[in-house]
């Protein structure tokens, strides 16, 4: 990379949430609140922010709500298990987190933050001086990957990251 380029950094928000909230014991505020997804994510952000340092950084999020791919395919993610409501119940104080740090949130309804992700990456692909970096707790974006597009991604837990 040369000095001239400049890193986009794309942070999958739910993949993060998902893998702090199981990778972290319950941790609560004076009042009860559950929040170790909240620690967990904004640790996780530090630490890409100190080990990265980019010069554009974003979060995309999923909204609730079906998806385009739910309407091509009524069994998308039918299986899979609902999280539990304390997961759901840390979103919105993650997203004043990346708000109070003033990163920009992207979201769309009809689509997942992974599609959000894809798109910018692609986007950012037509621009020489742009290397983009996505940060995810999951392997969908890896299709994405190439000579200016990596994955940052965590390998266990909330500390063990690889690109």
């Amino acid at each position: 990379m040369s000095k001239t380029t400049k890193k986009l950094v794309l942070i999958d928000g739910n993949a993060i949430i998902h893998r702090a909230f199981h990778a972290l014991p319950p941790l609560t505020t004076k009042k009860g609140e559950l929040v170790n997804a909240v620690y967990g994510f904004s640790n996780l952000i530090l630490k890409v922010i100190k080990d990265l340092a980019p010069d554009y950084i974003i979060v995309a999020f999923d909204l609730k709500g079906p998806t385009f791919r739910h309407q091509e395919y009524q069994e998308y993610k039918a299986t899979r298990v609902k999280a539990p409501q304390e997961l759901y119940d840390q979103i919105g104080r993650v997203k004043e987190v990346v708000r109070a740090m003033n990163i920009p949130i992207y979201e769309k309804e009809g689509f997942e933050a992974d599609d959000i992700i894809g798109t910018i990456a692609k986007q950012a692909e037509k621009y020489k001086d742009i290397e983009t970096i996505i940060v995810t707790g999951d392997l969908d974006t890896l299709q994405l990957v190439d000579d200016k597009t990596k994955v940052y991604a965590l390998r266990k837990g909330m500390s063990d990251t690889v690109i």
